[in-house]
């Protein structure tokens, strides 16, 4: 990574998607539309495969089957894998079998339709049942969830799908490309010039001023997971999206955001994620996997590792991403 303005302007497009906004930076106008479509492709595949919220989706379909063997989608197959990688990463602190912890906890529809103040009492907390209780053969593509289990795919998907997305793009225009998934951000592909300017903010819909904390980076990927953005109260008590597998309960609020680098998403997002459950063990958690990182504390102290660089303040091109906790969970 490097702090560097670039020169070149990328050209993009921006919408919503997943229950977030969607990003694509491309290095040449002319390879925006191809890549646009190719883009579009990808969210529509994931989420049909991947999403919690959609009748319809694989997902929706393998979660009913908890207990019966069945056979999944090379995609979703592919979506599994990467969240039972980020499960043996994070020793466990992000496991895809939270799923029905996080709808006990009232997260059970799309985060715009949740009621931001439920007078429900709290459900007493359970653990998640556990990524290694998962059966699945890669081979064949056969699955067993342990009966009650429910997937939740949500995180390590989108940066599945930032991952996918970016390597595709790259290979079809031949230019070089970012896409940001919320907090999820994927390269592939040449950067531009000085490498591509990331601003860094706690919500991307109310992105800090102008002249904020920016980074840039030249390739890999970039994710931040927090516990400001997707909030909700409970019984008098506020709750947040990340979940500690083992308690059962949102992760103590230690850490405003982290946000971490790393060669895939899939990686920065794991690892991202699991250290807000680390809580106070995150800093000597992340210097043992040796990858940069920023994390920020509820007061705003900004703690740096791995060679994260010094917050450069220079003004980003207009337009220009930024990295937050944002995407469904």
């Amino acid at each position: 990574m490097t702090a560097h303005t670039p020169t070149l302007a990328p050209t993009q497009v921006v919408f919503p998607a997943l229950g977030t906004t969607a990003a694509l930076l491309v290095t040449d106008s002319a390879a925006l539309p191809a890549a646009e479509a190719v883009l579009r492709a990808e969210l529509e595949a994931v989420d049909r495969a991947c999403s919690r919220f959609r009748p319809d989706s694989e997902l929706t379909r393998v979660n009913v089957s908890a207990g019966v063997t069945t056979t999944v989608s090379a995609y979703f197959a592919e979506a599994l894998q990467a969240a039972l990688r980020a499960a043996r990463l994070t020793g466990g602190a992000v496991d895809p079998t939270v799923g029905s912890v996080v709808i006990a906890l009232g997260y059970d529809r799309t985060f715009a339709s949740l009621s931001p103040e439920d007078a429900r009492p709290v459900p007493v907390a359970r653990p998640a049942h556990g990524w290694r209780r998962i059966a699945f053969d890669p081979r064949t593509r056969r699955l067993r969830l342990p009966p009650g289990a429910r997937l939740d795919l949500g995180a390590t998907a989108k940066a599945l799908a930032a991952d996918r997305a970016a390597r595709q793009v790259a290979a079809v225009t031949g230019r070089g490309v970012l896409v940001g998934l919320g907090g999820d951000l994927a390269t592939a592909g040449p950067a531009p010039e000085g490498g591509w300017r990331i601003a860094l903010a706690d919500d991307h819909a109310r992105p800090g001023p102008e002249g904020g904390p920016a980074v840039a980076v030249t390739g890999g990927a970039l994710a931040t997971s927090g516990i400001r953005v997707r909030t909700w109260r409970r019984g008098g008590q506020v709750l947040h999206h990340i979940v500690d597998p083992i308690t059962g309960e949102p992760a103590a609020p230690v850490w405003r955001t982290v946000t971490v680098a790393a060669a895939t998403c899939v990686d920065a997002n794991a690892v991202s994620t699991a250290s807000i459950v680390f809580g106070d063990q995150a800093v000597d958690r992340l210097q043992a996997v040796a990858l940069p990182a920023r994390l920020t504390g509820l007061d705003g102290t900004v703690v740096r590792l791995g060679g994260w660089p010094p917050d450069a303040h220079a003004p980003a091109p207009a337009g220009s991403p930024t990295t937050d906790p944002g995407g469904p969970r």
